[in-house]
C-alpha cells in the first residue's frame, strides 16, 4: 500500500514461475491476443462491408464478436505488461475497473446468446411472423439491453466492492477478480456475497432456461419437417449452440475456481481462471466464419480479391 499519494496498490501473485518463463508467457499471450484481434476483426469487417449480411442474425454475431474484443482488451494488455515487469502491481481502482469490464463482458455474453436464441427461435418456429417480431428496431433494443442490464448489475457489485476497506493487498490471481478483491477486506462482506450470488443467478439462469426452452421448441419443429429443413436449421443453430455450451462450461469452471480455489492445485486454478478469456474469443469467430456459409463465402471472396490485387501489382 502506498500512503504517500493515498493510493492503494494490489500485487498480483498468481503467476507460476514468472522469472523463469516470463518471455515464453509473453510470446504465447501476445500471439493469442493478436489472433483474437485478427480473426474477430476479419469476420466483423466481412459483416460490416457486405450489405447482404446486414440482417438480425449477422448483427447479433457482430455484437458477440465486439463483446469478445472488449473482454480481450480488458485482460491481455495488462497481462502482457505484467510479464515484462519486475512487480505485478495494480491500483485498487484500476483493479475494480478491470473486474467490472471482465464481469460485464461475461454477463453480456449470456444476454447476447439469449438474443441470438430468440432470433433463431422466431426464424425457425414462427417464420411468417419473423419480419414483424424481429425488426431492426427490435434488434437495436435487444442489443441495448444486452449491454445495459449487465453494466447496471455489475456496477452495483463494484460499488459494493469499492466501499470496502482492505487489510490484505495480495491477489492470488493474474488478473482482477471481484470475489478475490472482496476476500482481501477486513469488513463484513456478507452483503457482497449475497449480491454476488444474486447477480450470478440473474446473469446465468434466465438465459440458460430461455435457451434450453427455445431449442426444445426448435427441435420439436425440426422433427415435424423434412430432412432439408432440419439440415438448414442445424446449419444456423449449431454454431450458436456450440458456443453457448462452451461458454457455459468455461463460466462454470471460473465460478467454481473463484469460490473453491483452495481445493485445487494452483497451476490448475490459474488455467481455469483464464479459460473464458482464451477459448470463447478464439472459437466464436472460427465457428461462425467456417460454419455459416454466407460469412465463409464472403471471407473467401475477400481473400481471393486481395491475392488478385497483389498479383496484379
Amino acid at each position: 500500500m502506498d500512503n504517500s499519494h493515498n493510493i492503494t496498490y494490489l500485487t498480483l501473485e498468481g503467476h507460476v514461475e514468472l522469472e523463469k518463463y516470463r518471455h515464453v508467457y509473453f510470446l504465447i499471450c501476445l500471439i493469442v491476443y493478436l489472433l483474437i484481434i485478427s480473426i474477430n476483426s476479419v469476420v466483423l469487417s466481412v459483416i460490416y462491408t457486405n450489405k447482404c449480411l446486414h440482417e438480425p442474425m449477422y448483427i447479433f454475431i457482430a455484437a458477440l464478436l465486439c463483446n469478445s474484443l472488449c473482454g480481450a482488451m480488458a485482460f491481455y494488455p495488462k497481462l502482457l505488461m505484467d510479464f515484462l515487469s519486475e512487480k505485478q502491481c495494480v491500483s485498487f481502482e484500476a483493479c475494480v475497473f478491470q473486474a467490472f469490464v471482465i464481469y460485464t463482458h461475461g454477463s453480456s455474453e449470456f444476454t447476447l446468446l439469449t438474443a441470438m436464441a430468440y432470433d433463431r427461435y422466431v426464424s425457425i418456429c414462427k417464420p411468417l411472423q419473423y419480419s414483424t417480431l424481429v425488426k431492426m428496431s427490435t434488434v437495436k433494443k435487444l442489443l441495448f439491453l444486452c449491454w445495459f442490464v449487465p453494466s447496471c448489475e455489475n456496477s452495483i457489485a463494484m460499488i459494493l466492492t469499492f466501499r470496502l476497506h482492505l487489510c490484505k493487498y495480495k491477489l492470488d490471481r493474474i488478473y482482477c477478480n471481484n470475489y478475490s478483491i472482496v476476500k482481501l477486506s477486513c469488513d463484513n462482506i456478507s452483503i457482497n456475497n449475497i449480491y454476488g450470488l444474486f447477480n450470478l443467478t440473474v446473469a446465468v439462469f434466465p438465459p440458460v432456461i430461455f435457451i434450453i426452452f427455445s431449442y426444445a421448441q426448435i427441435l420439436t419443429v425440426c422433427l415435424k419437417n423434412s430432412k432439408d429443413f432440419r439440415r438448414k436449421a442445424l446449419q444456423t443453430c449449431f454454431p450458436h449452440l456450440f458456443i453457448f455450451i462452451t461458454f457455459t462450461v468455461t463460466s462454470c469452471f471460473e465460478v467454481i475456481n473463484s469460490r473453491f480455489d483452495k481445493n485445487v492445485p494452483h497451476i490448475f486454478s490459474m488455467i481455469m481462471s483464464v479459460e473464458n478469456q482464451v477459448i470463447p474469443p478464439l472459437i466464436n469467430p472460427v465457428i461462425y466464419g467456417f460454419k455459416l456459409q454466407e460469412i465463409w463465402s464472403k471471407i473467401k471472396k475477400m481473400v481471393w480479391k486481395k491475392k488478385a490485387n497483389i498479383l496484379l501489382e
